[in-house]
């Protein structure tokens, strides 16, 4: 099964030198091996990071360890690989380990490491909006239907917003409907107490006034990257 895995930099694997930790094979490396990529979409645009890649040598196999006689043979294309991420703005590192069943490039070993932030970005939205972690319960059944049903609320309001913005077809000025507003206008609107024509242009006005506030900031950033001063 191929998997990306964040490490300690004291995780100790096999190198040809004998077993290191991965943060002293990572000092080693020239400056050469680095490469920058993406690890995907942030909220103040791409994540740019450099990256370099370890061979290591595989782990063996524990004595006792269970095979199962229908599994398929692998072969020998197998890579394991420790993945090293450079923030180039404090110099911090990090580590993952790496398995491919067959040769993979760089840039798919990065974008599934940058999955990581979507993932965490999911449960912290849901605990959020939909109250995943407030249950008070220590049943798995109990557990299980909470979490469920704070999976569901999620999962309508993600579709509510992905809907709205088809509709609303890119309109310029205007960031695209986040879940969040979308959760905001769903429980704010209420035809027989409020005025929905007021509603709707509230929310039209904070997500213009979003969409200026990110093109100042994109600017901003652009600016500084070649040495000027913007200010606003």
């Amino acid at each position: 099964m191929g998997y990306v895995m964040q490490i300690a930099a004291t995780r100790q694997v096999a190198s040809r030198a004998g077993k290191l930790p991965v943060q002293d094979l990572a000092a080693s490396m020239p400056a050469a091996v680095w490469q920058t990529y993406s690890a995907g979409e942030g909220s103040k645009g791409p994540r740019y990071y450099s990256w370099a890649l370890i061979s290591i040598e595989p782990e063996p196999e524990a004595p006792d360890a269970a095979t199962d006689e229908n599994e398929p043979a692998t072969g020998g294309e197998q890579m394991l690989l420790v993945l090293v991420r450079r923030n180039d703005a404090t110099g911090e590192l990090a580590y993952h380990l790496c398995h491919a069943p067959r040769p993979v490039p760089m840039r798919t070993l990065v974008r599934v490491a940058g999955q990581r932030w979507r993932i965490e970005e999911n449960f912290q939205a849901a605990k959020g909006m939909v109250g995943l972690d407030q249950h008070q319960v220590r049943r798995w059944d109990s557990w299980h239907r909470w979490t469920t049903l704070a999976m569901l609320a999620h999962a309508f309001l993600t579709v509510l917003a992905a809907t709205i913005r088809d509709a609303e077809n890119d309109q310029h000025g205007l960031i695209a409907i986040t879940v969040a507003e979308a959760r905001r206008l769903f429980t704010t609107v209420d035809v027989a107490t409020r005025d929905l024509h007021n509603v709707l242009a509230w929310s039209s006005w904070r997500r213009r006034h979003q969409a200026r506030a990110r093109t100042a900031h994109y600017h901003r950033r652009i600016t500084a990257g070649h040495g000027h001063d913007l200010r606003l």
